[in-house]
């Protein structure tokens, strides 16, 4: 009697605990979906209700027309083209690039390996801001500003974060499997493309995500070396919102609820094999 007491207080805790957990979390979610929630009530307001204190959560009337005039102002299917012109092609360079580094720095011993991937890693600690001069040099001796170049073809070089991630994916693999093909005459190349590949699948999907989302949203990198307006990308085409005497605000959270919502789309999507990808890559240094 007296173990059924103690077992039934024990579980009393344990699902007071789960509840306090599950309600912090639910607080969490609400607090973390509020900006998004706020961006989508105002991309359906009238002017009027866009300052008003107390602020409208519920915009009254609802004005869905917000939406087909903010597509119709900028040229969105031009802009939304020229985005996917440069994330498309930029995701695969930067899937091919880093991993290939990534079994590299894994798989293969040489001498100075350990070495040369702490310099790696090292270049991560330079901000964008230090080295955007000396690339617009280069880029501009190449005859390469203006075009979508300089934000294409770098990705084909890797980047330090993702040769980061896949590399300590690729030490989760056991040897035994490199050791066996080599036994059985496959090179390198060949136990790269089809052994580790195909076991790579989370942690490239979780490359391929975050590299998608930083070519959909980046700003910087475009505003830099695009001069044609026919070349903008969506996240430049937002600040022609921006007017002379002031700010079409309805207007540009409504392009803003388009351009975020393929995003949270794709991360629904691919959300177990993302989880599964970011915990599968600390497993082993």
């Amino acid at each position: 009697m007296a173990n059924q007491v103690h077992n039934h207080s024990i579980r009393r805790q344990g699902l007071a605990r789960k509840g306090v957990i599950y309600g912090l979390l639910v607080i969490l979610g609400i607090l973390f979906a509020l900006p998004f929630v706020w961006l989508v009530s105002t991309s359906l307001k009238v002017d009027s209700q866009l300052f008003v204190m107390p602020p409208i959560w519920i915009p009254d009337p609802i004005k869905w027309s917000n939406y087909r005039e903010a597509l119709n102002y900028i040229p969105f299917w031009l802009y939304l083209k020229n985005t996917l012109t440069i994330a498309i092609p930029s995701t695969f360079g930067m899937l091919l690039s880093s991993s290939l580094v990534a079994y590299g720095f894994s798989r293969v011993q040489w001498p100075g390996r350990d070495v040369v991937f702490i310099l790696v890693l090292a270049t991560m600690m330079l901000p964008y801001q230090v080295t955007m001069i000396p690339l617009f040099i280069v880029f501009r001796n190449l005859g390469w500003i203006g075009t979508f170049k300089p934000l294409i073809i770098p990705s084909f070089f890797g980047g330090p974060f993702y040769i980061f991630l896949l590399r300590q994916f690729y030490l989760t693999l056991p040897m035994e499997l490199s050791d066996a093909a080599k036994i059985d005459g496959c090179s390198e190349f060949g136990i790269y493309y089809r052994i580790i590949l195909p076991l790579s699948k989370p942690a490239l999907s979780t490359v391929a995500l975050f590299s998608i989302m930083a070519y959909w949203n980046d700003f910087l990198a475009p505003l830099i070396y695009l001069e044609d307006d026919a070349k903008y990308t969506l996240a430049l085409g937002l600040q022609q919102f921006q007017r002379q005497f002031g700010m079409e605000w309805a207007m540009l959270m409504a392009t803003s609820v388009v351009i975020t919502l393929p995003i949270i789309v794709l991360f629904f999507l691919t959300q177990k094999t993302f989880v599964q990808g970011i915990a599968l890559t600390g497993l082993k240094g």
